[in-house]
């Protein structure tokens, strides 16, 4: 669905599907894990406790899931597949969005029709496709939501990788070095991240850091988006050092000691105004 048409939707028209999306989150995590309590799953999927009882006795009484005191459990005897640490795409993409915009619409605006670039999975790259729309790129992501939304909605040419769908993250992602990446050449990389700091620019996950890696090494610039809450915050591994990031496109609301740290190391800053939401 086009964002620009969001206006004319009703609230009662949004609701369901986000409580689908929710929901599925819910039964993912009970597949991957076995049970959850109900204060994991609200920390996980930014609900509140009242929201996350309501989806389990709903969905208990459909027989998807097993409601169990304080929490809920899978129906499955064993973990269906394979989990990574990675923030749920849902609700990430709830949090500082009308900032992530403008990040995306910055990031949009470094390109020019006919380039080839790459576009990592993350809900600050998945902002960038509103405003892809009117523009004519050759466009490799492994963001399946993203690859869906710039196909809706524009004319651009866009390559996914093989590999194993992660729905929870909305990205595919492969264990094996060759996935048709390695014949994409990209202009630049647009990448969020979980944090970027002295320490370089980090990443939740093994294998998204060899998924991105293998990104990375197909394209000519690395341009990070990063709203300003991410700026100083680790993560469990490092990605890439500073010294391999050309741009980072963050707001306002970043720490001027950060910024000057970043631009020692190389890195063109580019600042967009904040939006107080």
């Amino acid at each position: 669905m086009n964002p620009n048409k969001n206006d004319s939707v009703t609230t009662e028209k949004v609701l369901p599907m986000l409580e689908k999306h929710r929901q599925q989150l819910i039964k993912d995590i009970l597949d991957q894990q076995q049970f959850a309590s109900v204060r994991n799953l609200t920390e996980k999927l930014n609900a509140s406790e009242a929201t996350i009882r309501r989806d389990i006795t709903k969905m208990s009484k459909r027989g998807e899931i097993t409601k169990i005191r304080g929490g809920a459990e899978s129906i499955n005897g064993v973990p269906k597949k394979k989990h990574i640490s990675s923030s749920a795409f849902i609700v990430d993409k709830t949090k500082h969005s009308e900032t992530k915009k403008l990040i995306a619409k910055r990031a949009v605006e470094l390109c020019s029709d006919g380039d080839s670039i790459i576009i990592n999975g993350g809900s600050s790259t998945y902002m960038m496709g509103e405003y892809l729309s009117d523009m004519h790129l050759n466009i490799l992501t492994n963001s399946f939501v993203l690859a869906n939304y710039i196909t809706e909605n524009s004319d651009n040419q866009v390559s996914l990788p093989g590999g194993e769908i992660y729905r929870e993250q909305g990205i595919i992602l492969s264990s094996y070095e060759k996935d048709s990446t390695e014949y994409y050449h990209g202009t630049m990389m647009f990448m969020g991240s979980p944090g970027i700091g002295k320490f370089g620019v980090m990443e939740s996950d093994p294998l998204l850091i060899r998924s991105e890696q293998k990104l990375k090494k197909q394209t000519e610039k690395l341009v990070i988006l990063a709203d300003s809450s991410k700026l100083g915050k680790r993560s469990n591994f490092i990605f890439c050092p500073l010294n391999e990031v050309d741009i980072l496109i963050t707001d306002s609301n970043a720490d001027p000691e950060l910024i000057s740290h970043f631009e020692a190391s190389g890195i063109e800053v580019i600042t967009v105004e904040a939006v107080n939401e």
